[in-house]
């Protein structure tokens, strides 16, 4: 008997949510993924399968300092700044099979502090 891995949760988790969330150009969805090492955010419009803004732990500049938390509040707000160059004011918020806790949620709030309505 086979034990199901904590990744292989997450990954029903998520494919049970993308069953019922999705992006338009009007509303796209913002897709979370998060690492051991940082967090990566990206607003897809699925109608059309592209990527219409992203953002994640890469990009901050080298004089950042926090911790992973701070980080991830920093991701959302730059991908609301994204956001609006791209056009988008309202998201549908992806969490990926991750509970809404934590480096999910900070990025969360900071997008919603960047302007984005979700």
């Amino acid at each position: 008997m086979s034990k199901i891995t904590t990744r292989e949760l997450r990954e029903r988790r998520h494919r049970r949510v993308r069953g019922k969330v999705r992006g338009t150009a009007e509303r796209p969805r913002l897709a979370v993924f998060r690492s051991n090492r940082g967090i990566f955010a990206q607003l897809v419009d699925d109608d059309a399968g592209k990527t219409l803004a992203a953002s994640s732990w890469v990009g901050l500049p080298k004089s950042f300092s926090g911790d992973k938390t701070e980080q991830a509040a920093e991701v959302g707000k730059r991908l609301a700044e994204a956001a609006k160059k791209a056009g988008a004011e309202s998201v549908v918020f992806d969490r990926g099979g991750y509970l809404y806790h934590g480096r999910v949620k900070a990025l969360a709030e900071g997008a919603r502090e960047g302007g984005l309505n979700f």
